[in-house]
């Protein structure tokens, strides 16, 4: 009788344990993410959320990721708002909540003080906090993004299965895609090939967005043609192992800006007066042919709140009868 009993017991053990692994193999949890800097194993959902990277808080808010506090950049530029958040989505941080760590330069002891159970490094740009990973690694998991490299809907997908949001991931990109399907269907495109670029005050140093950044795939996948700069100027690419833009300045621009029209991110109508009364591309066929539109301050950087905005820009420039 106690044997059977002890039987039993050990058979409703071994059942109960197989049960629990189920729910948790039902969860999709753990599981292996693969980022920039390997693979990352987590156990759970994360709960809070530290964006080291203020070009990947977005992509964060935007699947509803609970990210608890963020890096920022300058305050009040054409950029960011008060906070140094992205303007496209600064008062949805301000909304949920999410604390501003530091301004540029990161801090691991900010960071540390926030107790995160994910904290998210973008693998190069401006706001990296890649020297600090070993430091990071000691607080909580790093999950490491290269950004450069990637549409905005491969960044919310890879952060998706990293917090457990795919379904808002899929939701975002889902709806976008069918409002950028609707949009190319309408458009009448400037001249083409386009050269895509960020203008940096006096142009000086122009940023001109290669094939593999999202805002030439975004532009790409609504029918532009991307004009391709000289082989030779393709040694200007920037901070060396970026891949999504190529720097030119002074006697480069006319030979790197060789579209026909020219699109301009992180720009409004005052940029625009500045590439036209540029001596160095005043004998273009996209300055002599006025062909030259800014696309927005907020398009700087790409993100489900910042590529709806293009798209409504996009809409006013080239559809007809909509008009600027």
């Amino acid at each position: 009788m106690n044997k059977q009993r002890v039987s039993r017991a050990i058979v409703l053990f071994f059942l109960s344990s197989l049960l629990s692994v189920s729910a948790v193999a039902g969860t999709g949890w753990p599981r292996t993410i693969t980022g920039a800097s390997g693979d990352l194993t987590l156990t759970q959902a994360p709960t809070r959320i530290v964006s080291t990277s203020v070009t990947l808080t977005g992509s964060l808010l935007a699947i509803n990721a609970p990210v608890v506090a963020s890096g920022a950049t300058a305050p009040g530029s054409r950029l960011a708002d008060e906070q140094g958040y992205f303007r496209q989505w600064g008062a949805v941080a301000k909304q949920r909540g999410v604390k501003r760590l530091y301004i540029g330069e990161p801090r691991a002891e900010a960071i540390a003080a926030e107790a995160p159970d994910l904290i998210v490094v973008s693998a190069t740009g401006n706001d990296s906090a890649i020297r600090l990973v070993d430091q990071l690694a000691a607080i909580a998991p790093v999950l490491v993004v290269n950004y450069d490299d990637k549409s905005w809907q491969q960044l919310v997908t890879l952060l998706g299965k990293a917090t457990g949001h795919e379904a808002d991931a899929a939701a975002r990109i889902n709806a976008f895609e069918a409002r950028e399907k609707a949009l190319k269907a309408k458009l009448t495109l400037p001249p083409q090939p386009v050269s895509a670029m960020v203008w940096n005050g006096d142009g000086r140093a122009v940023n001109l967005w290669t094939a593999a950044s999202a805002q030439a795939r975004l532009l790409q996948q609504l029918g532009f043609t991307l004009a391709t700069p000289p082989a030779s100027l393709h040694a200007g690419h920037s901070m060396g192992t970026r891949k999504d833009i190529l720097q030119l300045s002074g006697e480069n621009l006319a030979a790197g800006l060789n579209g026909q029209t020219y699109l301009l991110f992180a720009a409004d109508d005052n940029t625009t007066a500045q590439v036209m009364s540029n001596p160095f591309l005043a004998q273009t066929p996209a300055v002599k042919s006025r062909a030259v539109y800014a696309l927005g301050l907020d398009s700087f950087r790409l993100d489900y709140y910042s590529a709806s905005n293009l798209l409504t820009r996009l809409e006013t420039l080239f559809v007809k009868g909509r008009g600027v």
